[in-house]
């Protein structure tokens, strides 16, 4: 009976670790294949993995007591309250922040770093994510910290050969290039540092889980018993992220859930300059920016974004506006540029860099029901420079502006600021803390600024030259310079042809466009 026994329970517990699958694109885990994910809604994203492990991984049922404390990493001798306990008796004596050494990276973090906190950073490959870590790095090593970096991509010599371009390096820097996250922990407990930074998430594995790095259980995982190192040990950690093609941060999404915050390092690959934003944080506002420029010694911070992405002209040309968004608590003057064209085309094209192209479809439509421009048969081309993107509704006036310019030949008023949100009616609307804004445009030399006639008494007291404006035809009248030539009016004209005869001019105004055929002789008898 005994021997019975036992075999049915061995057989009940075989039975139990059949395998499940989960969706790679949000971690969401079923007892069988699916096409369609029920969680994200994803299509063909199932992939399959043993149930044991992801429910070891997670201090299920298949792990043991020493492998679920391993999970957590709270530091030996750490006392923790057994059960819950009031929040007003929870101590504030370590919160504060802690600056980073780089103004930009704190205002997007919301004032600097948080003990304990998580923090993902991701990017477009070759973007300057490492760079940006290893810089932060450096920068917290020169001050007496001690930084652990932890590298699953690169060797030693190879981030000695990155570490050198940026300046020199501290003693205080460690590096461990390792991809076991228990070797990686087990060495940052004995180390003790001020700072993390894991490069990459996606390069880290744990031995006890099935699948190789990178897989949705092993990302989530990992990001996991560092969130508890982190926690337990009060300690800041980065971890850098690869993005896929549409630019989230591969891996399973509950992996941005359960950080403290996400940063994306945006920018064209081309351009020179780097934009750092925040899609969530817990500590701050998700509406900040950070600007920077890529150099050969590395990202420099720009002191003043504006004026960075204003172009040196004089000379104001058809089709360039520039606009006033309002990136967090900072305003940034941006400027647009619109070229409209005969389109060859059955369908006209629309494309921007910068802008969406919905909003720009919005702003055409106003354009003609409200102002009478005829752009249907023309094709339409946006872009923002300096690879930033706009998404302040408060640029509408602007980029409209730069559209009516391009089409109309008309320049805009030199040294001119556009604001205002354009609703279906043609209408302006407000724009949110207009002050600053035009204080931001004063301060780079603008002298006329037009604006929405409600905020007519938001705008007083400030030294630009003020026109109130109630539509965007009113913006039309008030804020477009002469018409300047175009290619056509520059043209030589051509020498004047010789005058027909009065006779042939007076009765003939059908001539034919070709010589007249040659009388034939008559023809002779007997031919």
């Amino acid at each position: 009976m005994t021997s019975i026994g036992r075999t049915g329970k061995s057989a009940k517990s075989g039975k139990a670790a059949k395998t499940s699958f989960f969706c790679t694109a949000c971690g969401n885990e079923q007892p069988r294949w699916f096409g369609h994910c029920p969680g994200c809604g994803e299509w063909n994203t199932a992939a399959e993995a043993p149930a044991g492990g992801a429910a070891g991984g997670a201090g299920g049922a298949g792990g043991s007591g020493v492998r679920r404390g391993a999970a957590r990493w709270v530091p030996a001798g750490d006392v923790r309250a057994q059960g819950p306990q009031p929040l007003a008796e929870v101590s504030m004596e370590h919160a504060e922040r802690a600056a980073t050494g780089m103004r930009e990276l704190d205002r997007v973090l919301g004032g600097g770093l948080v003990p304990g906190s998580l923090l993902l950073v991701g990017g477009d490959p070759g973007i300057g994510k490492s760079t940006l870590m290893l810089q932060l790095a450096m920068g917290l090593a020169r001050e007496g910290r001690k930084i652990l970096y932890v590298s699953g991509e690169e060797s030693e010599q190879q981030i000695r050969l990155r570490a050198a371009r940026l300046g020199e390096v501290p003693p205080t820097l460690l590096l461990l290039c390792e991809t076991d996250l228990e070797a990686v922990l087990e060495a940052a407990s004995r180390v003790s540092p001020d700072a993390m930074i894991a490069d990459s998430i996606q390069t880290l594995s744990r031995a006890d889980l099935d699948g190789g790095p990178g897989t949705v259980t092993q990302v989530r995982e990992c990001g996991l018993a560092l969130l508890h190192y982190a926690k337990g040990s009060r300690t800041p950690v980065f971890l850098v992220g690869h993005v896929t093609k549409d630019g989230a941060v591969a891996g399973p999404r509950v992996l941005e859930h359960m950080v403290d915050a996400v940063l994306y390092l945006e920018g064209e690959r081309y351009q020179h300059y780097r934009v750092l934003r925040a899609a969530k944080n817990r500590f701050g506002s998700t509406n900040e920016l950070g600007v920077f420029e890529m150099l050969d010694t590395g990202l420099r911070e720009v002191a003043n974004p504006s004026q960075a992405f204003l172009s040196d002209g004089e000379r104001s040309e058809p089709g360039v506006a520039v606009v006033a968004s309002l990136e967090g608590s900072r305003p940034l003057l941006v400027e647009v540029q619109a070229l409209v064209s005969t389109s060859f085309y059955g369908t006209p094209q629309r494309v921007t860099a910068g802008f969406d192209q919905r909003r720009l479809a919005v702003l055409l439509a106003v354009l003609e029901r409200r102002v009478g421009l005829k752009l249907g048969r023309h094709d339409v081309f946006v872009t923002v420079t300096g690879g930033l993107k706009l998404d302040d509704p408060g640029t509408d006036l602007g980029v409209a502006l730069a559209i009516a310019s391009s089409y109309r030949s008309r320049p805009l008023l030199h040294r001119t600021l556009a604001l205002g949100e354009i609703s279906l009616s043609g209408e302006l609307r407000r724009v949110s803390r207009l002050d600053a804004r035009l204080r931001e445009a004063a301060q780079l030399g603008f002298v006329r600024a037009g604006f929405p006639k409600a905020q007519a008494a938001d705008a007083e007291g400030i030294a630009i030259e003020r026109v109130a404006l109630g539509t965007v035809r009113e913006a039309f009248d008030a804020l477009l310079g002469e018409k300047v030539g175009g290619p056509v009016a520059e043209r030589p004209s051509a020498p004047a042809r010789p005058r027909e005869s009065s006779g042939a001019a007076a009765g003939n105004l059908r001539a034919p466009l070709r010589a007249p055929r040659p009388s034939t002789p008559p023809r002779q008898e007997g031919e």
